[in-house]
């Protein structure tokens, strides 16, 4: 874990190509500069395990690394001429360092995976920032509690089941979960206030405990059998409801006995979806296995608990060139389990030099015993081949998509005159509803595929005195404001254009009014080598006929089944949907809004006390100054404050 890798694409090379001058003349001030503030640092360090930092000119973070012997460590940057070139252009860059000396080497490797993750360093194997895995939630807080899909931060009295590796797979489960348990999914507001049985009772996938069809004791029952099932004891459930079916049955109550029928057939569903093997009951394991291919890595990774398969994932870490395989997994363990628990069971598909470092370092962090294993024979190697196909799999899907996305690179800087394939290209849209919750939309896009992470929403403040200055529904004042907003930014974080956010191409979803305003924009903050391309409808807006638009007023077609045109569409398309999804999420929260924003003195707290009590802000409205008084922690002040705002004197 302790090797550096290449810096970032598309930086400055110029210390990998005057490698050979550095290590026969030794005369490169970056390459003297660097050694002498390493060997400054290597003055005051001592051998004993920590976590070292290698910054820059501009202090910004290169290398994070760890040590069992920092001394020695940090030494080995000192012999220049034995550096592979990689470590010879970090330690060209490097001016500085920072040392944190830990208790123990488990401890610097648990620091080195958080430093990593906050820091993100060009030098180190990356892991994409964006992973969340979801759980199921039983919150035993409530009297029917209630079974969901739950992310983020973890509450007391509330029983995690996962990790899922994936929204889908979680809601395929709960789908399942709700036949075969009947346990209520909606929300403890939306449960106060029902007055018949919803629709999902009706369908028979919630025993409705909000209209008393099923007492506390009942439900109680029914939430003891879905722990047992999310816990893996499968079996004793199934043996249960077919025995209530029979008894059912027995008694030629049918229409009962129909009930359970079909609960053992969602059981038995589920059951056939998510089982392993019979061997592995009751085993929590992670499955990790790793394939490479042409400069590209994928590490699988299978959840499986007490003997259930909750999904597997695939990762594909970045800046990765001249790691061993190894070296990738070991970093690829460290940073994984930052910030998740890992289950008491990891199955390898390779020996580790530092498996028991890991091991320990995981132990301390997780609370219980850790092992990793490399199984060699039985079903759990058959578990770690499974997942050693898929990430062969995995590899070479990614290598044939990004040779097609480099073909179309190729294309597109050919039809556009660019001088070389586009490494970033930014796409920009704009939606909203007869001017209202306006919002602008940029995506990105490069040779391997959209960057999602690098997405961006620009809110527009439309009303008079907006800071936007902008006529509700004005589309090209729009686009004007939105690539002001985005450059003004990019110039005063990147003045000079070093950096890898300023793009190849723009490509802006609409016609020439579109094109002139963002030429508008960008001429005004003096932003000239940006080439710059429209894409409109064309005819009767058939997808198929896009005309696109130059700076100079040029327009282009392209043949219906062109490839590229394709690419283009997609690229057009991908921009459209997040703009479109992005106002949808802030109209539906504008509609949300509710009237009790606007009483004064009333904060989150309040409200929440009102709309638990009363159901609604109607009938928070209508409601009287004793009846106000009645609701848990308002007081005789905030009572008669609401009741005023609602009944002005006249």
């Amino acid at each position: 874990m302790e090797s550096p890798v290449n810096q970032l694409p598309g930086s400055p090379d110029r210390f990998a190509e005057n490698a050979a001058t550095y290590m026969v003349k030794g005369s490169s001030p970056d390459m003297e500069s660097g050694l002498t503030s390493i060997r400054n640092t290597l003055n005051t360090l001592k051998s004993q395990p920590g976590v070292y930092r290698m910054l820059d000119a501009n202090d910004q973070v290169l290398y994070v690394g760890k040590a069992k012997s920092l001394k020695a460590r940090v030494a080995n940057y000192t012999q220049f001429a034995r550096l592979p070139r990689r470590l010879q252009r970090m330690v060209a860059q490097t001016r500085s360092m920072t040392v944190v000396v830990t208790r123990s080497e488990a401890e610097a490797l648990l620091l080195e995976a958080q430093l990593i993750k906050r820091f993100r360093p060009p030098y180190n194997v990356l892991l994409r920032d964006d992973k969340s895995f979801p759980f199921i939630a039983l919150d035993e807080d409530h009297r029917f509690p209630r079974l969901a899909k739950h992310r983020g931060a973890r509450k007391a009295n509330t029983h995690y089941y996962g990790p899922f590796a994936s929204a889908g797979a979680v809601n395929t489960t709960l789908n399942a979960l709700q036949k075969l348990f009947l346990l209520r999914s909606c929300t403890d507001s939306y449960m106060t206030n029902r007055s018949r049985p919803c629709l999902l009772h009706q369908i028979r996938r919630c025993s409705a405990p909000c209209t008393g069809l099923i007492d506390e004791a009942g439900y109680a029952e029914l939430v003891t059998d879905a722990m047992a099932f999310l816990s893996g004891r499968s079996q004793q459930v199934q043996k249960k409801l077919g025995q209530k079916m029979s008894d059912a049955a027995a008694n030629q109550d049918y229409e009962l006995a129909a009930v359970f029928r079909d609960r053992l057939k969602a059981l038995t569903a589920i059951q056939g979806a998510q089982a392993i093997n019979a061997e592995t009951d009751a085993v929590d394991a992670d499955v990790i296995a790793m394939a490479t291919g042409e400069g590209t890595a994928c590490v699988q990774i299978f959840f499986i608990r007490s003997g259930q398969n909750w999904g597997h994932r695939a990762v594909f870490p970045s800046q990765i060139s001249g790691m061993s395989e190894e070296e990738i997994v070991s970093a690829f363990l460290g940073q994984f389990y930052a910030d998740m628990l890992p289950a008491r069971l990891l199955l390898l598909d390779r020996t580790l030099a530092e498996a028991d470092l890991i091991a320990e370092a995981m132990t301390a962090r997780a609370g219980h015993k850790v092992e990793l294993r490399v199984p060699q024979r039985g079903h759990m190697k058959r578990l770690v081949e499974q997942a050693s196909r898929n990430a062969r799999d995995a590899v070479d899907r990614r290598l044939a998509e990004s040779a097609t996305q480099n073909r179309n690179l190729v294309a597109l800087a050919e039809l556009f005159a660019l001088p070389a394939p586009p490494q970033r290209i930014e796409i920009y849209d704009n939606s909203h509803v007869m001017g209202t919750n306006a919002l602008g939309a940029m995506v990105v896009a490069g040779p391997e595929g959209f960057r999602k992470a690098q997405y961006r929403k620009f809110n527009m403040k439309t009303a008079a005195g907006g800071e936007d200055g902008i006529t509700p529904g004005d589309d090209f004042a729009m686009m004007k404001a939105m690539l002001t907003r985005r450059f003004v930014r990019l110039q005063a974080e990147d003045p000079h254009g070093e950096g890898l956010e300023w793009p190849d191409l723009l490509l802006i979803d609409g016609g020439k009014g579109q094109v002139s305003a963002t030429m508008a924009a960008l001429r005004e903050l003096g932003v000239e080598d940006v080439p710059l391309v429209g894409i409109s409808k064309g005819p009767d807006r058939n997808a198929g006929r896009e005309i696109f638009h130059f700076p100079d007023g040029r327009e282009l077609t392209l043949p219906v089944n062109d490839p590229l045109l394709f690419f283009l569409q997609r690229l057009r398309d991908e921009a459209h949907r997040f703009a479109i999804g992005a106002h949808r999420q802030k109209r539906a929260k504008a509609m949300v809004v509710s009237t009790l924003d606007e009483v004064p003195g009333i904060g989150p707290a309040r409200k929440k006390a009102l709309l638990m009590h009363f159901g609604t802000a109607k009938a928070v409205k209508g409601a009287a100054l004793d009846d106000l008084l009645k609701a848990p922690g308002i007081s005789q002040a905030t009572a008669e404050a609401v009741y005023s705002h609602f009944h002005p004197r006249s």
